[in-house]
């Protein structure tokens, strides 16, 4: 039975068997644990406000640092939680981003902006 695609065995011209499948199967696993790992290892930094607000943010959207601009604190309370979203805001679509990336790396395709991941 034909499925539309075919797999041929670039040394010797043969359709792989079921353990050269497997095999392959095994590495793309291997890879996308070290992509996975990779992604939950980035951290990367939100910023609003000209740089006067910093969120700082794991690959697995975790906040670990915020950093305000002394001048800020005499703003009023709804301009800092609008300048706080808009660095989360920023900080979550670079990981996005850097996770799209590294997810094309895994399957030789990029993927498009917005394109839903599944969750680490």
């Amino acid at each position: 039975m034909n499925y539309g695609g075919s797999f041929v065995n670039k040394s010797n011209g043969e359709k792989p068997g079921l353990g050269d499948l497997m095999k392959k199967a095994q590495e793309m696993q291997k890879k996308m644990q070290e992509i996975q790992k990779q992604i939950a290892d980035m951290e990367i930094v939100g910023q609003a406000g000209g740089g006067m607000v910093k969120i700082t943010m794991t690959g697995q959207h975790f906040a670990k640092r915020v950093s305000l601009d002394n001048s800020l604190l005499k703003e009023e309370k709804a301009v800092l939680e609008d300048l706080i979203a808009a660095a989360v805001n920023d900080a979550t679509g670079k990981i996005e981003k850097g996770t799209r990336e590294k997810m094309s790396s895994l399957t030789g395709i990029k993927l498009p902006d917005h394109f839903d991941l599944p969750p680490m």
